[in-house]
Parts: C-alpha cells; sequence; structure tokens
C-alpha cells in the first residue's frame, strides 16, 4: 500500500536525497513535535523559579518579549519549510542557504546541543517525581549532600532509556506516544490556568512594580530582567522540529510551516496564563521557597490546588517531561541521521543506516542516548559545571538558529528569496513583510546570543572557564569540530550511494509500504 501525497511536495528533490524513512505523521502529530519540544509545563515549571527569583514578577515581561522575537525566527523556518521539509531542518537550510562550511557548523552545534538539551530535561524527572510519591527519592531521603543529584541521575537515566526503545521501535510508535502526552499535557495545561484564574488574589498592578529587585545591581532593574530573561529564553525553541520530521510527515510542506506556528502560539498563550495566574494567585509572594529550585511554580501549584488535585497536575508535568525528552530525542536523532547521510559525521555509514523493519535509524537513537545518560552523571558532583553546560547548549541553538536567518537575509537582499515555486503554489510565505521579518530576526537571535552569553558570576558561577563558559566551552566544542572537519570531514563529505537518488522521480516517488 502507498501513502498518497503529490510527488512535487516532498521537497526531497531539492537535495536529491531518496526517501528511505516512513512518511506516516499526520497534521496534529507533526504540530504535538513542535509542542513536545518547547513543552509548556516541562520549562515553565523548570525554570519559574529562577526567573521570579532573579527580577520577581515584572520577569514576566520577557515572555511577551521572547515570543515576539521567536515567532519572527520561526516566521523565517515556515517559509524554509515550506520549501525544504527535510530530517535535520536546520542544517540542510544553512547548507542550501550559505555554504557547506556554514551548514556543518549549524548542524554540529545543533546536535551536540540537542544531546546536552536531552540530559538537563530529564532532571525535571527529580523535580517532580519525588513530589508525587517518596518512593521515587531512591538515593537516601533528600537530605544527603548528593542525595538530590544522584537520584536525578537514576531518574534521568530510566527515561533516556525509555525514549531510545521508542525511538528504536520507529517513528509511528514514537508519534502516538508523543501526540497522547501532547494532548494530555494541552488539556492539563489550561486546567491549571483556568483553576490559578479562579484563585486569584492580587490585582495586574503586581506586574508593574519591581518590587525591590534589581537594588544594588550595576544596571538596576534593567539588569536583574534581563538575567531573568534567560528563564523564558531557555523555554521557547525547538518548533523546527515539525519541519526536521519532515520527510516522515504527509503533505510536509503544507502541514509543517502550519504545525510550526500553532506549535509557538500555544506555547505562548497557555504558558503565559499560567505564569501571570501562578504570580496572581499565589498565597504569599514572598515566601522564599517559590524563588528556590525546590520550590518554585510546583510549589504554588501545590499551595493553590485543594484536595488531589496538585498531585494530579504533577503527574501531568511528569508526562510532558517525557514527550519533551522524546521529541527533543526524534529530532537529534533525524539532525544526526541528516548530517550522516551527507557522511558529515564520523561512521556516517553506520550512523545513516535505516533500519527495514521499523524504517528508522537506529543505531544514532542508541548512541545519543548513551551519550546524554553519560553527560547526566556530571551533574552528580560538579553541578555548576552542568548547568553551565546546559546554559551554553542554549546559546549554540540560537547561533544554529542565526546560522540560517543570516544566510536567509543574505539570499532576501540578492534577490534570491523566497523561490517563485513557493508563490505559484499556494505555500506559505511572508510576501512583502518577508524583508522586515527576516531583518528583526536576525537582529533578535544576535541580541540574545549575546544577552545569554555574557559572563555573570550569579548565573555561571565561578571560576572564570565557568564566568566565561559560553566562550570556553562553545570554543571547545566548535574547535573540536571544526578540526575533524577541517583534517578529515571536508575531503569526503557528499551524500552517501545508499542514500543518493538517481533520478529527481526517485526522490519524489512516495514510500512504499507492505
Amino acid at each position: 500500500m502507498s501513502i498518497k501525497e503529490p510527488h512535487a511536495d516532498s521537497g526531497m528533490e531539492d537535495f536529491g536525497y531518496r526517501q528511505s524513512l516512513d512518511r506516516s505523521i499526520g497534521k496534529f502529530a507533526s504540530f504535538a513535535a513542535g509542542v513536545s519540544y518547547i513543552s509548556i509545563l516541562t520549562g515553565t515549571f523548570q525554570l519559574f523559579y529562577f526567573g521570579f527569583g532573579t527580577a520577581g514578577p515584572g520577569y514576566l515581561w520577557s515572555w511577551p518579549m521572547v515570543f515576539v522575537g521567536q515567532m519572527a525566527v520561526a516566521l523565517c523556518f515556515m517559509e524554509l519549510a515550506a520549501k525544504y521539509p527535510v530530517a535535520g531542518s536546520v542544517y540542510n537550510w544553512s547548507k542550501k542557504l550559505g555554504s557547506r562550511l556554514v551548514g556543518w557548523s549549524s548542524g554540529w552545534l545543533m546536535l551536540t546541543a540537542s544531546i546536552v538539551t536531552i540530559s538537563a530535561v530529564v532532571l525535571a524527572y527529580q523535580l517532580n517525581l519525588p513530589r508525587i510519591w517518596s518512593g521515587f527519592q531512591i538515593i537516601g531521603d533528600g537530605s544527603g549532600e548528593y542525595d538530590f543529584a544522584a537520584n536525578a541521575v537514576v531518574l534521568g537515566s530510566v527515561l533516556i532509556a525509555f525514549t531510545t526503545l521508542i525511538n528504536a521501535l520507529g517513528v509511528k510508535l514514537m508519534s502516538r506516544i508523543n501526540s497522547a502526552g501532547v494532548f494530555i499535557e494541552l488539556i492539563a495545561a489550561v486546567l491549571i490556568a483556568i483553576i490559578l484564574a479562579l484563585n486569584i488574589k492580587r490585582g495586574p498592578d503586581i506586574f508593574f512594580s519591581t518590587q525591590g529587585y534589581g537594588a544594588g545591581e550595576s544596571y538596576g532593574y534593567l539588569g536583574a530582567f534581563l538575567v531573568a530573561s534567560l528563564a523564558s529564553l531557555y523555554v521557547m525553541y525547538g518548533f523546527d522540529t515539525a519541519s526536521s520530521l519532515g520527510e516522515e510527515t504527509v503533505e510536509p510542506r503544507r502541514t509543517a510551516p502550519k504545525a510550526i506556528f500553532r506549535a509557538i502560539l500555544a506555547s505562548f498563550v497557555i504558558g503565559g496564563a499560567i505564569l501571570v495566574f501562578a504570580v496572581m494567585s499565589a498565597p504569599n509572594l514572598e515566601d522564599p521557597q517559590i524563588g528556590e529550585s525546590s520550590g518554585g511554580l510546583q510549589y504554588i501549584v501545590e499551595q493553590v490546588m485543594w484536595g488531589p488535585l496538585g498531585k494530579i497536575f504533577l503527574v501531568c508535568i511528569v508526562v510532558a517531561v517525557t514527550v519533551c525528552t522524546l521529541a527533543v530525542h526524534t529530532a537529534a536523532i533525524r539532525l544526526s541521521f541528516a548530517m550522516a547521510r551527507d557522511n558529515a559525521l564520523p561512521f556516517g555509514e553506520k550512523l545513516a543506516r535505516v533500519n527495514p523493519k521499523t524504517q528508522t535509524p537506529i543505531i544514532p537513537a542508541v548512541v545519543i542516548g548513551v551519550i546524554a545518560a553519560i553527560i547526566l552523571v556530571i551533574n552528580i558532583e560538579q553541578p555548576k559545571i552542568f548547568t553551565v553546560l546546559t546554559s551554553i547548549a542554549i546559546i549554540m541553538i540560537y547561533l544554529a538558529y542565526l546560522m540560517v536567518t543570516g544566510p536567509m537575509l543574505k539570499k532576501r537582499l540578492q534577490g534570491q528569496w523566497p523561490p517563485k515555486d513557493l508563490k505559484e503554489g499556494g505555500y506559505f510565505t511572508m510576501g512583502r513583510w518577508g524583508l522586515p521579518v527576516n531583518i528583526f530576526a536576525v537582529l533578535w537571535g544576535s541580541l540574545m546570543a549575546l544577552n545569554l552569553a555574557w559572563p555573570r558570576a550569579d548565573v555561571y558561577g565561578e571560576p572564570w572557564y565557568n564566568t566565561w563558559g559560553a566562550f570556553v566551552y562553545i570554543g571547545v566544542i566548535l574547535g573540536s569540530g571544526l578540526l575533524w572537519y577541517f583534517i578529515k570531514g571536508r575531503h569526503h563529505i557528499g551524500t552517501l550511494e545508499s542514500h543518493a537518488a538517481a533520478t529527481v522521480a526517485e526522490a519524489e516517488k512516495p514510500l512504499e509500504q507492505a
């Protein structure tokens, strides 16, 4: 049986790749992939304490600010998804718009950042599971010096093993679990926002006062706000996942752009509602636990909810963390597969091998899972280094995005973008708004990457190599990658014969299934 799809709607012909993945993802599953990566109930609950503890209620103004900036990036990505909905979207887009070196650099940054992000996301299990049942505190009782960190590694490793297994079994199972999880997450998020709204104790004027935060800072409240904005910047990204699964999506050139837009919009509206109503409904905003990692948004929800509702919603957060990890792992696999079939990674032929039964690359799933688990162990005795690594992972993703929007702007100024077939085919295009939006996306990405990387001892800690971690660690990661690229990689990069389409017709051919 063949899955029907217009031949010219696959985007494969632009790269000369042969269809080898299972094209079975529908509209909701595509949308769910983007939503689960952003993950309203993971990022907001994991980072609220940091934003609130640094700049108070006013930090929430960073939420709409980040949304506007990231929506500009998303609109650029929507045009690209309408033209090139292929695996490893950011890598292939930057390669097509810029150069092979730019493409490889963006792919390498995105891949390493995604693996570290998996390790960071799974730590949220430790923030929630022991709250639901004390039995989840397997190591110690939580009072020991390393109880919290060591237990986080155990719980996180179990989750990584789960996402590795699901991804190895095929995209159909992955998308079903992810879609079900996202459905639960969205319903729970809306209900949390409604219940918090029904219990408000103060008016919106709370967001228009500095509440004494920023006093003593060299830049006053602005300095505190810029630091606190990291809590929002760390959440609203990953929407490109919908396009990275393009080779497995039905009618991707029409489906992926809509999925990107809906994912970031839904995350902004529902996540913003939870944040606003949480601050307005908290029994006591001066409670120090709100600004601590052991308290935060979970602490407010538990205080406001009555009876067993708090526990029920914590279970929903655990579901959200699970599908978020699954989505990040899936995206990392597709990116490694995309680079490997171009022979742009060591052991490219093995990493690009697609299992004939599950129609998914199994080796990258296992390799990425193992590396993420190893990185997780750093958290036990070196939590500050782990914090720096997870922080710079976000910076690397913003830099990878810049390696797409920057070359895209150059193409637009040269009159080479958008392609004619976007307009003629009725695909998404920004039209006359394309240039100003693209310019804003580049400026936004540059300024936020600088804000994220700014050496702050109160964020990254001491000694100097942690304070300047964005430059030190990114320099090491990118430098070591480029060393391999120039010594060996660039001499044999090119589409592997096993993945190259002999003709355009072969690249466009829909996937045949037994």
